[in-house]
């Protein structure tokens, strides 16, 4: 049972990737690895688990995001869908890179055994594409409150263009600043 690794187009070889699983499959269900630092590590993509998250979403259209932690606090994730579909979405928000504020995105589902890792600095967000969605999350480092920080999911410096009509976002992400709006 082994871990299948392969970036996303346009985001580079330090960008995100998708983590497709193998699962084994009998009468019983099926079994899966959800991680594997030394399969992750031989591809140059491991880390320390130090949080592990689950959500719980409702309602079809629903989006969170776009979050990340500021410096120093970054973190790598690595999101799996356990129940539902979403899709997946990593926005690069490294100063400095030519892919800065690109968003790249996969859809992630109970059925389709993938996961996507996210590394620092990216945000990452998704939208259910189904009435009940859930994740796991892995994450590298601890959150730290005063160093949550967000995108507004409809920030024209990123342009993403959600496949379902908005719905259902906190209030914290309907009020991220925009990109221009931001101090410099």
């Amino acid at each position: 049972m082994s871990l299948d690794i392969v970036q996303l187009a346009d985001g580079g070889a330090d960008g995100p990737a998708l983590v497709r699983r193998a699962p084994f499959r009998d009468g019983r269900g099926q079994f899966s690895r959800l991680f594997a630092r030394e399969e992750l590590a031989a591809e140059g993509l491991g880390f320390e688990i130090v949080h592990v998250n689950h959500s719980a979403t409702i309602g079809k259209g629903t989006i969170r995001g776009f979050h990340y932690q500021k410096p120093p606090h970054g973190e790598i994730k690595l999101v799996s869908c356990i129940r539902g579909a979403v899709l997946d979405v990593a926005v690069d928000i490294r100063p400095g890179s030519p892919r800065r504020f690109r968003a790249l995105s996969a859809e992630l589902s109970a059925g389709n055994a993938t996961a996507m890792l996210i590394p620092d600095g990216f945000a990452h967000g998704f939208q259910a594409l189904t009435e009940e969605v859930e994740l796991i999350y892995l994450h590298s480092a601890a959150y730290v409150a005063d160093a949550a920080d967000g995108y507004r999911f409809d920030d024209p410096a990123i342009g993403f263009d959600w496949p379902l009509q908005p719905a259902n976002l906190s209030e914290r992400d309907r009020n991220w600043p925009l990109t221009g709006e931001r101090a410099r």
